[in-house]
C-alpha cells in the first residue's frame, strides 16, 4: 500500500522540544528544557472536589456532547476575568491555545502568505503557522523585545502585504522579556496605522514576580488584536484548556474551523474548571505561583552568576514567567553543546529553533520553574563544566 501525503504534510516537522522531553527521560538527566509548570502548583485536592461536584450535578451533561463555542460560564469568567469589556460571545474556548494557534492559522494564512513575528518567537506558532504555507519573517527585536517602528516596513505592501503579526509581550517565551508601556502603546498606534492585525499570546501574563504588567495589547484595540490565553500555566497543563478572544469578523470563521477540528474542547474539563474558578480561586492561587516561581528564578539567577559571572556567558533577569535567555561564549554552538550537556546529565534547549531566519548559534532557553533548588545547582554547575571544556 503507497499512501500519498499531502503537500503540506511537507511543512510538518517534530517539534525540537518535544524531542529534547524524550532526552529528559533518562535517568540522571536534569532537564531544563521543557516549558511545564510546576507539578506543585497544581490544585489536585480542588479538581477532585471538583470533579465530584459536577459529575454529581451536571454529570449527564458534563458527560455528553456540547456547544463548540464552549462552557457558557467558562466563556462568561474569561470575558469577566479580563482587564478590557469583552462580550461573552466573542469568548472561544480552545483544546490548550495551541489549538488556537492553529484555528489563526486555519483562518488567516493562505498558502504563501506573509507572517510577521518578534524576533526570535515561539516555537510553537512556527510550527503552526508552517503546514499552511505561511511565509514567516522576523521583526527586529532588541533585549526589551520588538521594535514597533521598524513594522511599518517589514508590513511591506500589496499582494506581498503581511497578513498579521503574532507578538507574545509578556514573558515571551522563550527569552522572559517583556514590551513595556510605550512600546505597547507605540505597537498599537502603528498596526493601526498600517492596518495591520494583531495576533497577541498571553499564556504567562499572570505570572509576574514584582510589579503587574502594562495592560494587554487587546485593550487598547479589541477590533485590530485577536487574543490568546490559557488555563495552563495558571491550573493545569493536562487539561487542555485555552481560549480565544477574537474580532466579531473573525469570530465565525473560528467557530467554524474548531467545529471541523474536534466539534468542542472536553466539556467535563470544562465545567471543572469553571467549578474551581468561579469562586475566587485563582486570587488566592496564582499568587502562590508567582512566589515560588520568583524564588526559582533568584535562585537560578544566583547560580549562574556563581558558575557563569564574568566568563564570557551573559544572560537576562526576566520580570515573570518561567524562562530566562543565555547566550554562550563567542565561538560556542548551543546546539553542538546538547549531547554534550546531556551526557553530563542536564539538558536544555537550544535557541536556533525559535528563530524565524538567522538562528543565533549563541544562545539557549532554561526554565527555572519544574526543577527544585538543589537539582538547578546540580545542573548549572554541570552546564558550566561542559561549556568550560568546549572553549578549552
Amino acid at each position: 500500500m503507497t499512501w500519498t501525503l499531502a503537500g503540506r504534510a511537507a511543512g510538518l516537522n517534530p517539534s525540537v522540544i518535544r524531542e529534547i522531553l524524550k532526552v529528559t527521560e533518562r535517568p540522571g538527566v536534569i532537564s531544563l528544557a521543557g516549558g511545564l509548570p510546576s507539578p506543585r502548583t497544581f490544585p489536585i485536592a480542588e479538581f477532585a472536589a471538583a470533579s465530584a461536584t459536577v459529575l454529581e450535578r451536571d454529570g449527564s451533561a458534563a458527560l455528553q456532547y456540547a456547544a463548540s463555542e464552549g462552557y457558557r460560564p467558562l466563556r462568561e469568567f474569561v470575558a469577566e476575568r479580563l482587564p478590557w469589556e469583552v462580550d461573552p460571545e466573542h469568548v472561544l474556548i480552545t483544546t490548550g491555545s495551541q489549538q488556537g494557534l492553529d484555528l489563526v492559522a486555519k483562518v488567516l494564512v493562505d498558502e504563501g502568505s506573509r507572517v510577521l513575528v518578534e524576533t526570535p518567537t515561539y516555537l510553537g506558532a512556527l510550527q503552526a503557522f508552517s503546514p499552511f504555507g505561511a511565509r514567516v519573517a522576523g521583526v527586529r527585536s532588541d533585549d526589551e523585545g520588538l521594535l514597533p517602528d521598524t513594522l511599518a516596513a517589514a508590513a511591506g505592501q500589496g499582494a506581498d502585504r503581511a497578513r498579521f503579526l503574532y507578538v507574545l509581550p509578556t514573558f515571551q517565551n522563550p527569552t522572559g522579556r517583556m514590551l513595556g508601556e510605550q512600546r505597547r502603546a507605540r505597537l498599537v498606534e502603528v498596526a493601526a496605522e498600517i492596518g495591520l492585525p494583531l495576533v497577541e499570546d498571553n499564556p504567562y501574563g499572570e505570572l509576574w514576580f514584582d510589579n503587574p504588567p502594562p495592560a494587554p495589547l487587546a485593550a487598547r484595540n479589541p477590533d485590530g488584536v485577536l487574543y490568546l490565553g490559557s488555563f495552563s500555566k495558571v491550573l493545569a497543563p493536562g487539561l487542555r484548556l485555552g481560549f480565544v478572544v477574537a474580532p466579531g469578523d473573525v469570530f465565525p470563521k473560528l467557530l467554524q474551523a474548531k467545529q471541523a477540528a474536534d466539534l468542542h474542547s472536553p466539556g467535563f474539563n470544562q465545567r471543572m474548571v469553571h467549578e474551581v474558578v468561579r469562586g475566587g480561586f485563582l486570587d488566592h492561587h496564582v499568587p502562590t505561583i508567582r512566589t515560588l516561581y520568583r524564588a526559582q528564578r533568584d535562585h537560578m539567577l544566583a547560580a549562574l552568576e556563581r558558575e557563569f559571572g564574568g566568563g564570557g556567558t551573559s544572560w537576562n533577569v526576566p520580570a515573570g514567567g518561567m524562562f530566562l535567555w543565555l547566550r554562550l561564549p563567542e565561538g560556542v554552538d548551543a546546539l553542538e553543546l546538547l549531547p554534550l550537556a546531556v551526557e553530563a546529565g542536564v539538558a536544555f534547549v537550544p535557541g536556533g529553533p525559535f528563530f524565524a531566519t538567522d538562528p543565533d548559534p549563541r544562545a539557549m532557553r532554561l526554565s527555572f520553574v519544574t526543577a527544585g533548588p538543589d537539582e538547578i545547582d546540580t545542573a548549572v554547575a554541570a552546564l558550566a563544566r561542559v561549556v568550560g571544556a568546549r572553549r578549552a
